[in-house]
């Protein structure tokens, strides 16, 4: 699955500086921080509303399409994937609870 992250990773990289009008993601990163969040926002909602119908196709579809844009906004970040996959790592294994009380206030 890194490859497949990887690669979408030097994608959204090379939209950075491509065409708005050639590019839907460089069209998002043109329009700023506040339209890729709205993006998320939006993905994030249509996900809730698929996996409250129990459509599992539509779920899939949804999660795609949230996954997507959190790397659209990792990227505008600066910010590599393998940062998120190393934190996941560290969670493994600790319940909810371990981690939420080790978190920094």
């Amino acid at each position: 699955m890194s490859d497949v992250l990887q690669q979408l990773e030097q994608v959204l990289e090379q939209r950075k500086s491509a065409d708005p009008n050639h590019s839907y993601v460089a069209k998002l990163y043109a329009k700023g921080l506040d339209a890729i969040l709205k993006k998320i926002g939006e993905e994030a909602t249509e996900t809730v509303i698929a996996a409250k119908n129990g459509d599992t196709e539509q779920i899939i579809y949804e999660m795609t399409d949230l996954w997507f844009h959190s790397l659209v906004l990792l990227t505008h970040c600066n910010i590599k994937h393998e940062a998120i996959l190393t934190e996941l790592d560290r969670r493994f294994g600790l319940s909810g609870l371990e981690e939420k009380a080790q978190r920094k206030d």
